[in-house]
């Protein structure tokens, strides 16, 4: 039986019940690569939902842009609004990213204006995954890049049930770990507060959530939802998993562990320089480490923390960090739509972000291991993959011929 319950008031209709039958069919028999050719308007949306929900596993949708990314969202949750259905797009309204212009000596500092809400779709996103069986999220190709390990990601995260004998200390220690500020009045999104036997946590996720942990003790007497601005009761749970607010967030051992290695490597990187008589350079990149490596001892977090991911990690140099199709189990579902355009997006991404990060490492502004906090390569990409389906209303001749022995259907 599917974990996915498909909710429409339509029934597949002309092309569609084949179409969905022959996929549904090849997927079972576990074949990899499948097209779905139909015009705009030839209802492959719902052909996909229909697939979903024959094949049961988790699943991710591609989308080319932010717009055709949230109409899917919101057509798949319409669908599916018993199931885990979650949006997984870049969280910036505007990004300037960090770059150097030897030509005009021109440093151009990384500006950014996150978008909350979408940050919190994010996290949603990779905590289903972790935690449930009946996911699908609709992504744009912002899922190939580096997103922090889940292996680290779902370790750090914690259960508590009603009745746990719970140290409030260590508890709050732990929300730290998890990079939740502890806050009194400032109850934002992200931050803890503690009220005499009560703590309410502001849950980094997309439902705004708060729950409030009501302690007789050290004995966790009950667990509540609530809404975090209004305080007002929406529930009462057995249980709650908290997972960390940050992708990045990782172990203090790690975190150990990596700035060792940073200070090994800086070391390294720096006579480099100097015998190379850059001077400014390696004064520049001594300047930026020491500063980064001073705020990750105390916070465990510093902007662009992203550049050391390789060495929180664990990673060797030159390979790719984890991104969003790393969450997902191994027996997975994806459906690249208009993958005419998403697909070359998707093999053009690296080799852009490689150019601007050169000059910041040449130039004394990163570390080498910045170079590795990247997007996947298309080959990397293309060794993620599971099951994927093809959908276009003009495939190009890579679909095709991936798709050539494969179930393969036209809807008019």
């Amino acid at each position: 039986m599917s974990v996915f319950n498909l909710h429409s008031q339509y029934q597949p209709s002309g092309d569609q019940p084949q179409a969905i039958d022959y996929i549904t069919a090849g997927l079972e028999k576990g074949i990899k690569n499948q097209t779905i050719i139909g015009a705009t308007g030839t209802g492959k949306t719902f052909a996909m939902a229909n697939i979903i929900q024959n094949v049961g596993k988790p699943t991710i949708i591609l989308s080319h842009n932010k717009t055709l990314a949230a109409q899917l969202f919101s057509e798949m949750q319409e669908f599916f609004p018993e199931n885990k259905v979650s949006y997984f797009v870049s969280y910036y309204d505007y990004y300037q990213p960090e770059a150097y212009v030897p030509s005009r000596d021109l440093y151009i500092e990384k500006d950014s204006d996150i978008n909350e809400t979408i940050e919190r779709y994010r996290n949603t996103a990779t905590q289903n995954l972790l935690s449930e069986k009946d996911v699908i999220i609709v992504a744009t190709v912002s899922c190939i890049y580096g997103l922090g390990n889940p292996e680290d990601y779902g370790n750090l995260s914690f259960k508590m049930r009603v009745g746990d004998v719970l140290n409030r200390d260590r508890l709050f220690t732990r929300l730290g770990d998890l990079q939740y500020e502890r806050r009194q009045n400032d109850f934002s999104i992200g931050t803890f507060r503690v009220r005499g036997e009560i703590v309410d946590i502001n849950l980094f996720t997309a439902d705004d959530r708060g729950v409030r942990l009501e302690f007789f003790g050290d004995e966790l007497e009950s667990i509540k939802l609530i809404n975090p601005i209004s305080g007002e009761f929406i529930d009462k749970v057995n249980e709650i998993t908290i997972f960390p607010a940050k992708h990045y967030a990782t172990s203090q051992e790690k975190l150990n562990a990596a700035v060792k290695d940073i200070e090994r490597d800086l070391e390294i990187e720096l006579k480099d320089l100097r015998d190379a008589g850059k001077i400014i350079e390696e004064a520049r990149l001594k300047q930026r480490v020491m500063y980064d490596l001073e705020m990750i001892q105390e916070t465990g977090f510093t902007k662009g923390i992203e550049n050391y991911s390789r060495y929180i990690d664990r990673r060797a140099p030159g390979t790719a960090g984890a991104c969003l199709l790393d969450y997902f189990p191994d027996d997975y579902l994806m459906f690249i739509d208009e993958s005419h355009i998403t697909v070359p997006q998707i093999g053009g991404m690296y080799e852009g972000d490689r150019s601007r990060k050169t000059n910041l490492v040449d130039y004394g502004f990163r570390m080498k291991a910045a170079l590795d906090n990247r997007p996947l390569k298309f080959e990397e990409f293309k060794r993620r993959l599971n099951q994927v389906v093809y959908v276009s209303a003009t495939p190009k001749q890579y679909e095709i011929n991936l798709s050539k022995e494969s179930a393969k259907e036209v809807l008019n």
